[in-house]
């Protein structure tokens, strides 16, 4: 059946369109940061005991998230496939079946993680001060993981239409229910009880949950995406198999990381506590500054399923050009930006003199490669949306353990401090150089399987023709 959702970024100008897409998925991304720091700011009010509680639940809560996100990749870029090919029927199940996968893992987890929080803590470092407050914190945020699985793979679902405005406005009603509720359960205010930590778990869970009924509700009754048939198994097994097949590798990529990242931070601990500081600094500031390209490679997975799904192969490569083009242009203006700014950023963050010079240092390195970085995540995405997600996850496996890690071992030895940052930066110009060549090449082969078989058809026609006059 070829009627439905229509396939909204096959026409029009490529340039013009990405613009379009990446404004909205801009403010969506800065939303998300703004919920964390949100959490963070109330809490810290509390004390450091219940900081430090909060953090040592970030791990775990990373890991949640990245598998959420490896979902969402996967099933963007399935249904927006579907969405270009204009098959409704293919839509509706892939959209359902997306769900139901994302309520079968989160019970698995539910289970797992309720039962495995002191054992699992206590593996962290917690210690018996902490481990309480992390308990009353996680017990509550566990229940509420549906609420952020579900809805995140439900926006990446509307997203897959060619609609990143109500995701976007999906995340900031969410960003004001926890800003609104967190006061009020943490610290009592009023008639509402003083749960503190746990308080701001609930306000989480609340606000997550509200974004659940909004995704799922745009998606029922405004895109028609959700269908209460019943499949067979093989139908949603079929389903299941397509959406793991990007989903598992993305998530994968995502969790590598943090996971990578914590070897970086023990390396960076050795000269000392402000340096560290310095670093966690200079990697929260990057991480704002380069929203831009993140916002831009999760809209490249809808823009080139559908256009895939089209078979406008034209469209992909002047897409993916304009955006690597800009990921270079931005690298660039941040490194000139840093180059006269980065020590006033790192004070805002600290006055320590040690810490500004680690944050400074870092920025002034690591931003050289900023450009290359986008580039890699840009074609991270692109692979994602072809159906190649292995070549996504090695490029990534090979940026942090082939490359970052053990120059940064080889960097700290001779250079200090300045080895481990310019192994970042040395990691990031080669993957981005690889990435670039790697999907250049993948392109140019697809489109000329297509163009083969077009020829083909086109001789066929042509025969069958000759065929019919004789």
């Amino acid at each position: 059946m070829k009627t439905g959702n229509k396939a909204k970024l096959t026409e029009g100008p490529v340039g013009k369109l990405l613009v379009k897409l990446t404004l909205p998925m801009l403010i969506g991304i800065i939303g998300m940061v703004a919920f964390n720091l949100v959490d963070t700011f109330f809490v810290g009010r509390l004390g450091a005991l219940e900081l430090a509680a909060m953090s040592f639940t970030f791990p775990v809560v990373l890991v949640i998230i990245s598998i959420s996100q490896g979902l969402g990749v996967g099933a963007s870029s399935v249904l927006s496939r579907a969405i270009g090919e204009g098959d409704q029927h293919k839509v509706k199940r892939i959209t359902t079946d997306s769900l139901v996968l994302s309520f079968s893992i989160v019970v698995v987890f539910v289970i797992a993680g309720m039962l495995t929080i002191e054992p699992l803590f206590r593996l962290l470092g917690a210690d018996d001060n902490i481990l309480p407050l992390i308990k009353d914190y996680m017990r509550i945020w566990y229940i509420g993981v549906p609420f952020v699985i579900i809805p995140m793979v439900g926006n990446s679902a509307i997203r897959a239409t060619g609609d990143t405005t109500t995701p976007s406005i999906i995340m900031v009603v969410a960003i004001c229910v926890n800003l609104v509720l967190d006061p009020l359960l943490i610290f009592g205010i009023g008639p509402f009880p003083r749960w503190e930590l746990a308080g701001a778990a609930v306000a989480t869970v609340i606000a997550r949950a509200v974004t659940m009924v909004l995704s799922l509700f745009i998606l029922g009754r405004r895109e028609r995406m959700l269908t209460t048939e019943v499949p067979s198994l093989k139908e949603i097994l079929e389903s299941w198999k397509k959406i793991l097949y990007i989903g598992l590798p993305a998530a994968g990529t995502y969790i590598i990381i943090p996971l990578s990242m914590g070897v970086i931070t023990r390396l960076v601990a050795s000269f000392g506590p402000e340096s560290v500081a310095g670093f966690g600094v200079a990697t929260r500031i990057e991480t704002f500054a380069l929203t831009q390209i993140i916002a831009l490679s999760v809209v490249l997975i809808p823009f080139i399923g559908q256009n895939m799904g089209a078979g406008k192969y034209e469209r992909i490569r002047k897409g993916l050009k304009y955006s690597q083009l800009f990921a270079l242009i931005w690298g660039l203006v941040l490194f000139l930006i840093f180059i006269f700014t980065a020590r006033q950023f790192a004070g805002v963050f600290n006055k320590n003199s040690s810490v500004i010079e680690s944050t400074a240092l870092y920025l002034l390195i690591v931003s050289v490669s900023y450009g290359a970085q986008g580039v890699f995540q840009l074609v991270s995405s692109a692979f994602n949306a072809i159906n190649k997600p292995f070549p996504a996850a090695i490029l990534a496996l090979v940026r942090m353990f082939g490359l970052y890690i053990p120059l940064a071992l080889l960097g700290s030895r001779i250079f200090g401090l300045r080895g481990i940052f310019a192994a970042a930066s040395a990691a990031n110009l080669v993957i981005g150089a690889v990435s670039f060549i790697w999907i250049g090449k993948m392109l140019k082969s697809m489109s000329l399987n297509v163009n083969h078989k077009e020829s083909l058809k086109i001789v066929s026609a042509q025969e069958l023709k000759t065929v019919e006059t004789n």
